[in-house]
């Protein structure tokens, strides 16, 4: 049978509500109290019942997160950093991985409302607008980041995208080149819409078109990278300069350069939004737009936060964290 906390009080020989307040940190319980408690508590092996707890405080401790995957080096910083957050601050986080399906979102979001989550942060599809509004109604904490969730009312952290881009491409027009050839995803998610437009700011600024032969927009898979780089090696004028902004692709398309011996940067200058550990071993070390994902995260806990302890600005409001490129090997002048 489960230990209760009628046998610890018994063992300590306290009462069950001094028991009580001595394992939930209460002032009025004397310290040689509370260790006694707490030594009983241990001997035992007692856990509390976080679901009576729950019932009692509003509070389950229970916090989400939804991220598409945990390979992509974002997602992966991303929970990590609010795992550690969470042990800090007494929660316990529970991740759940969807591949991007927005109907696995859904269910897990339901989950959540059903089990009274305190807070959830969706990294995600950027669907499902109505089960974070009917989260935000139950009282549960929500934050949004990674992509935009059009029609939600909960605040949002999400990478300044446009500039990302801006800042890659200002740097191969800054190296000479004019030929810049793009893989990326497509207006469906906040991240290809946006890093789009960046690029075309960035050549109009400097006078040039987009050219639209050069632009490969796809789904966020390694096939749609070995084909995109292979179409466009394969071009009667092939570019003289790529850039990755859809981080998935970039899975195929290095391979796709290794495989055919292409040079870098001899040959093509390629920069790589999304910056990852591994990008700095490659060879040559990768250029890369680093998007700062441990401090998307940070500052999504930080809302989180703000929410739980009932100080939040009311109404939904946007941070912008700022990219930041990282200069190594890969970007050289135009081939002759």
């Amino acid at each position: 049978m489960p230990v209760t906390l009628t046998s610890v009080a018994q063992l300590a020989g306290v009462s069950v509500s001094t028991a009580s307040r001595a394992l939930t940190g209460h002032p009025s319980v004397q310290p040689a109290t509370r260790t006694r408690v707490v030594e009983a508590a241990a001997n035992l092996r007692y856990r509390p019942n976080r679901m009576a707890a729950a019932l009692r405080t509003r509070r389950s401790g229970l916090v989400g997160l939804v991220v598409n995957n945990l390979w992509n080096a974002t997602f992966n910083t991303v929970a990590e950093t609010l795992q550690s957050w969470g042990a800090e601050a007494g929660w316990q986080v529970l991740v759940c991985t969807t591949g991007g399906d927005a109907d696995r979102e859904a269910a897990f979001l339901d989950t959540a409302l059903d089990h009274g989550f305190d807070g959830v942060v969706v990294a995600g599809s950027g669907a499902n607008h109505d089960r974070v509004n009917a989260l935000l109604d139950a009282g549960t904490a929500v934050v949004t980041t990674n992509r935009e969730v059009p029609g939600a009312r909960a605040p949002s952290v999400v990478l300044d995208y446009r500039r990302a881009a801006q800042l890659a491409t200002e740097h191969l027009l800054a190296a000479g080149h004019t030929r810049i050839a793009t893989v990326s995803a497509t207006d469906a998610v906040t991240s290809g819409r946006e890093q789009h437009a960046g690029v075309v700011a960035a050549l109009a600024a400097a006078g040039l078109p987009l050219l639209p032969d050069l632009v490969h927009r796809g789904p966020f898979t390694t096939e749609f990278g070995r084909a995109a780089v292979t179409a466009l090696l394969a071009h009667p004028t092939p570019p003289t300069a790529l850039l990755v902004t859809n981080h998935e692709a970039a899975g195929g398309v290095l391979p796709v350069l290794t495989g055919q011996g292409t040079v870098v940067p001899r040959e093509l200058s390629v920069v790589m939004t999304e910056d990852e550990p591994f990008f700095g071993w490659w060879p040559p070390r990768l250029t890369a737009v680093d998007n700062r994902a441990a401090e998307q995260a940070r500052t999504a806990a930080e809302l989180l936060h703000a929410q739980l302890d009932g100080t939040a600005a009311p109404g939904p409001s946007q941070r912008l964290v700022e990219p930041v490129l990282v200069v190594r090997d890969s970007v050289g002048p135009p081939p002759r």
